[in-house]
């Protein structure tokens, strides 16, 4: 096979992450040689820290002044189906950081542009890629330990995210910067389509640390139901001080697993009357998720070379549904059934 050629779009810190990843790991199959960021300067430094020899401005210029296999996406959300679809419809395979884009309506013309282009299409959730995950996933769909029943996903982030990223109407919110991937796993655990999800919001951090968007909340519980019957709930804090805390339990008719841990040292662990243990708690998702990222680049490779990948624009689609349907939740205080928004999907109104 020969080395395939890589254009990064987006040159922060999930950009310098995936071009970390191809060049040190995956080299013998693949390299960036290319790096579009509006922020050139950006661009321009983490070009020279990996000996890259081309630097634009717009994916327009990039795509006229090189040839690639295959294009990175990590740019905020709201540039994701421009981007994409411009992509595909240069023949390029993609992978496209989650959430895959602001609504139904830009998912379904991304899906239609893979479809078109006969590219292969790849969504960033690195879970799929964890081996832990997996494993859980595989003993679930196994049914050694019967039928799932209660799944319970959790994710916590250290500091704010970007000033984009507060704002729902750019960014749809907590919801979707932070729990995509919660909304992707409980999918993938229950083995069904989600029905509802009723989510509650507050904020607790939001004043003191200077935010004042519009309908910004910083912590955030959502109960799914499933067709099958299986429930699920999302938690969400960010900013979490503590650290990164990223970890699912399901309960199944036959046994229970549990998935993550609050750090590389174990849990902390409180007794009453004999004190505390406290172990390290991981400072960050590429800490936590480091080798999945590595896989989930070479799983990106493999599409490359005509694999199917793992996770792609039906996943993607599923997990902007919850969101969407989420944050009409609580932007309306009612349980919103998914169908409200999947039967024919529109721009929601907080993002006109």
């Amino acid at each position: 096979m020969t080395v395939k050629q890589v254009l990064m779009v987006g040159a922060g810190r999930v950009g310098r992450l995936h071009t970390t990843s191809i060049t040190e790991r995956l080299g013998h199959r693949a390299q960036v040689t290319a790096l579009v960021d509006p922020a050139t300067e950006v661009a321009q430094t983490l070009a020279t820290d990996f000996g890259i020899g081309h630097v634009y401005a717009t994916l327009e210029e990039a795509l006229a002044g090189g040839t690639y296999d295959g294009v990175v996406i990590t740019t905020p959300t709201f540039t994701h189906r421009d981007l994409a679809i411009t992509s595909l419809r240069a023949g390029l395979d993609v992978h496209l950081e989650k959430p895959m884009a602001m609504n139904l309506v830009e998912c379904r013309q991304i899906t239609a542009a893979v479809q078109a282009s006969g590219r292969r299409l790849q969504l960033g959730f690195m879970r799929r890629f964890d081996k832990d995950f997996q494993a859980a996933a595989e003993l679930l769909a196994s049914g050694q330990i019967g039928r799932p029943m209660i799944i319970k996903s959790m994710t916590h982030g250290p500091g704010l995210p970007p000033a984009w990223a507060n704002d729902i109407r750019t960014s749809n919110g907590l919801i979707a910067e932070v729990t995509s991937h919660d909304l992707d796993t409980i999918g993938w655990f229950a083995g069904a389509v989600p029905d509802t999800i009723t989510v509650k919001v507050a904020n607790f951090k939001g004043a003191e640390r200077g935010v004042d968007t519009p309908n910004f909340y910083d912590t955030m519980l959502a109960t799914v139901t499933f067709t099958n019957g299986v429930l699920a709930s999302v938690a969400g804090v960010c900013p979490a001080d503590y650290g990164y805390d990223s970890r699912v339990e399901v309960t199944a008719t036959k046994g229970m697993v549990e998935v993550g841990d609050t750090g590389p040292g174990g849990l902390a662990v409180v007794v009453a009357g004999q004190g505390t243990k406290a172990e390290a708690v991981y400072p960050s998702w590429r800490v936590r998720f480091a080798e999945a990222y590595v896989r989930e680049m070479a799983g990106f490779v493999d599409a490359m070379e005509g694999v199917t990948p793992a996770v792609g624009a039906a996943e993607g689609e599923q997990a902007v549904a919850l969101v969407v349907a989420g944050v009409q939740s609580l932007l309306e205080g009612r349980t919103v059934a998914l169908s409200e928004v999947t039967a024919n999907p529109t721009i929601p109104g907080w993002q006109v």
